[in-house]
């Protein structure tokens, strides 16, 4: 029997939707392959082929390929288009230049996060904005909702699909369906131009792992054919295809954030230490505001933590003090493959958010000890 994965594995094979599920341009090939298919951000989704830890591994040492046609892309351009991204973007866009990309967020009117995203730049009046899969409709009339600049939104998310290519060894095994130069290629840029022999396929170095590797977009119609060439040009390196419950791991020994998990509507970017990407050089929606708190101090933080005893945190799970009393959450925990012990992350008091501090996790009626990590929890 195949080893299931984890809390990922469990919360979303129990997910229901009021719609038709949708596929990828590649789910009957995820099938074909054995992979069990889970409801996730109302498609269906690998969530897992050969087993966790070993699609885990595969990536930390070797390659690995993900698809996450899933998510979401939307395509501003104009002369308003670095106003409206300025706008509604904690970042600040103005410093990117053509081929750079840039992680940020969208905060909302009360404080929290609409979503979190990455801004790619073609040109001063093109850009595309990567968000996640579960916000694409919430995140569209969002965005829509602030345009008073008069640039063209276009959402081509349904025509879009994306494969992550992560690992050491990832680009390397990439250069071979290119004549792009993409080793050596610096972090968060990419470059658009042919590969697998298709025109016009976006190759960035972004990812959601730690562990090195691409993201290529390309259209629907030749999603197979880019699959199949992908895995062709991995194969002397140990390519394997990688379901979500991987990259959930991979991304949480990481410390990056899940929407939904670890940052939502409820959630400063301050508290979730985002201030990295929350520049008050410029004016966002809700910046002041935002500015205020950050001045002011938060009361809560988002950290890391390992658990000194034995038992594996849970998103969901409470927090606690000595004297049993609930301080926080855990936003999201596993087993960690790579460190083999099991870490987690939490809002805590801001009193207890240095590394070192003691905390403990209410698991089953018992309050387990932890202590405060800093991130990345894998340094590589």
């Amino acid at each position: 029997m195949r080893p299931q994965s984890n809390f990922f594995l469990l919360k979303y094979t129990m997910e229901t939707t009021a719609t038709e599920l949708k596929n990828t341009a590649l789910t009957h090939i995820h099938q074909q392959l054995g992979a069990k298919i889970v409801p996730f951000a109302g498609y269906n989704m690998p969530v897992q082929y050969s087993g966790l830890i070993d699609e885990h591994n595969a990536v930390r040492t070797a390659l690995g390929v993900f698809d996450v046609s899933h998510m979401g892309e939307f395509w501003v351009s104009g002369k308003g288009a670095l106003d409206l991204i300025q706008l509604v973007t904690s970042n600040d866009a103005s410093k990117l230049t053509d081929g750079k990309v840039q992680y940020s967020c969208l905060p909302n009117d009360n404080g929290g996060i609409v979503d979190d995203l990455l801004v790619y730049r073609v040109n001063e009046e093109l850009y595309m904005l990567v968000v996640n899969a579960s916000n694409i409709e919430k995140d569209w009339n969002w965005i829509q909702s602030k345009n008073t600049f008069d640039a063209k939104l276009e959402n081509t998310s349904d025509d879009t699909s994306l494969l992550a290519v992560q690992g050491p060894k990832a680009l390397e095994a990439m250069q071979k369906l290119t004549d792009m130069q993409l080793v050596g290629m610096e972090y968060y840029t990419f470059q658009t131009g042919k590969f697998a022999g298709e025109d016009n396929i976006i190759v960035s170095t972004t990812g959601y792992t730690g562990a090195g590797g691409c993201e290529i977009y390309f259209p629907n119609a030749v999603a197979e054919k880019i699959w199949n060439a992908v895995m062709e040009a991995g194969k002397e390196f140990g390519i394997k295809p990688i379901g979500l419950g991987a990259r959930d791991t991979l991304r949480l020994e990481m410390g990056f954030c899940l929407y939904g998990n670890d940052i939502d509507d409820t959630t400063s970017p301050i508290e979730a230490g985002l201030g990295w990407i929350t520049k008050f050089t410029k004016n966002f929606n809700n910046s002041e505001a935002l500015k205020a708190q950050k001045e002011a101090g938060v009361t809560k933080k988002l950290v890391g933590f390992e658990l000194l005893d034995k038992g594996i945190p849970r998103h969901g799970y409470e927090v606690v003090d000595t004297d049993n009393n609930v301080i926080g959450v855990v936003t999201s925990g596993t087993q960690s493959p790579s460190l083999n012990k099991p870490i987690g992350m939490a809002y805590v008091p801001t009193a207890l958010s240095k590394a070192g501090s003691e905390i403990f996790i209410n698991i089953r009626g018992k309050a387990l000890k932890a202590v405060v990590t800093a991130l990345p929890f894998y340094k590589g």
